[in-house]
Order: C-alpha cells, then sequence, then structure tokens
C-alpha cells in the first residue's frame, strides 16, 4: 500500500483538501521508491473523505498513473452508511475494472455485501477477532452475545447451519462460560467467527461467477 494522509470522514474543512492532494503527491513518491514491481503490487489509495468533487480528483490522479490496484481509503471512520456506501459507489464506477478494489478497514458483513455489489473486490478489518474478544459471535440473524446470562444454560450450538469445529463440538452455554472467565472463549469465537467470514465471502464469490449474485444477497441486504 502507498502511503497516504488519512483524515476522519467526521473532519470537515481544509484539512480534507489538503490530505488528498498531499496523498497525490505521496504517491509518486511512492512509484519512484518502489524497488520490487516485479515481485509486489503498489497499490494507491483514494482520499478526499465525503467530497465527491475531492474524491473525483483523486481518483482520476490515480487512475491516470496506471497503478495495478487502487484503494479506497478515509471510511468506517463514524460517517452514515449512506455515505460510506456513496463514496464506496462513486469510487468504484470510476476504477478500472480490470483492476482490484479494495475498500479498506471495512469488514462488517452487511458493508462487504453492499460493496461487492458496488463493486469492490477486497476487504481488510479486525472486526470478525475484535468482537469474539468481546464474547460476540457472528450469526446469519446478525450477532449472538455469549456473555449474556440468558447463554448459561443453551445447550445449542453458536449456529446450527455452521459446520465449523466450535460448532460442531462446543455449546453455547460451554462458551458463555469460558468467555465470561478465559481466554479461551475469545479464541474460540474468533475461530468461529473467521470461518463465517470466509464462508460469506466464498458464497459472494460463487454467487457472483454462476450469475445469482442478486438472488443471493436480497435476503441479506432486505
Amino acid at each position: 500500500m502507498a502511503l497516504d494522509d488519512v483524515v476522519r470522514t467526521t473532519i470537515t474543512g481544509p484539512r480534507i483538501e489538503e490530505a488528498m492532494y498531499r496523498t497525490l503527491r505521496w504517491i509518486d513518491r511512492c512509484i519512484a521508491a518502489h524497488k520490487k514491481p516485479h515481485e509486489q503490487n503498489l497499490f494507491g489509495i483514494v482520499q478526499g473523505g465525503l467530497d465527491p468533487v475531492l474524491r473525483d480528483i483523486c481518483v482520476r490522479g490515480l487512475v491516470d498513473r496506471n497503478l495495478p490496484g487502487y484503494a479506497i481509503g478515509g471510511l468506517a471512520g463514524g460517517e452514515d452508511k449512506d455515505s460510506f456506501w456513496r463514496v464506496v459507489a462513486q469510487c468504484t464506477a470510476a476504477l478500472p475494472e480490470d483492476k482490484p478494489r479494495y475498500v479498506m478497514g471495512v469488514g462488517y458483513p452487511l458493508d462487504i455485501v453492499v460493496c461487492s455489489a458496488l463493486g469492490a473486490d477486497m476487504y481488510d478489518c479486525v472486526y470478525p477477532t475484535r468482537t469474539a474478544r468481546f464474547g460476540t459471535a457472528l450469526v446469519p440473524e446478525g450477532v449472538l452475545k455469549l456473555k449474556h446470562q440468558a447463554m448459561a444454560g443453551d445447550t445449542r450450538p453458536i449456529d446450527s447451519t455452521c459446520e465449523c469445529m466450535v460448532c460442531k463440538n462446543y455449546t453455547r452455554a460451554y462458551i458463555h462460560c469460558l468467555v465470561t472467565k478465559e481466554a479461551m472463549g475469545s479464541q474460540l469465537l474468533s475461530y468461529h467467527n473467521l470461518f463465517y467470514m470466509m464462508k460469506l465471502s466464498r458464497n459472494l464469490h460463487s454467487s457472483i461467477i454462476e450469475g445469482r449474485f442478486p438472488e443471493y444477497v436480497s435476503p441479506i441486504i432486505m
């Protein structure tokens, strides 16, 4: 990833423009300093906050440099969902379809589904493991909080439709006991949450390849 000047989307004023133009200046320095172009792909990072004009300037500047891939940065910093998705839609529409498009710091299942529908290809986020540390599991209905006292006597798996090692071998009650006392509970939930996200990603990929993406995602988005 190229160096970029990151500004929170909740900030307004000239600082947004300053950061965007600095990011464009830095990409040229990164290209000049890149010593392994045949072994590493250098991604530029689109900045510009929630300002569509600044985002457009940054996108066009990066596309003109014909980079191997492009990232959409500076999001998931407290802005509302409509603004977040609007920026992603604007950027993916302007970035080359034959190059990877990567939304940085995004990991909520719904965001990944929506951004995939908008044309994004790649994501990264600590959310699956971070939320596991707080005793929360990802499930098709949303989240399951294993620290709640209601879980203490629940002998069902985290998710009866999940085939991960945790759901096959441990009950909600057992994990509830662990997450309130031992680190092993967070580790088991991390395993489950990563399994859940990998399955979601595989299903999104296969639905696109098989031409049934709208049918797959409509129940999730609705």
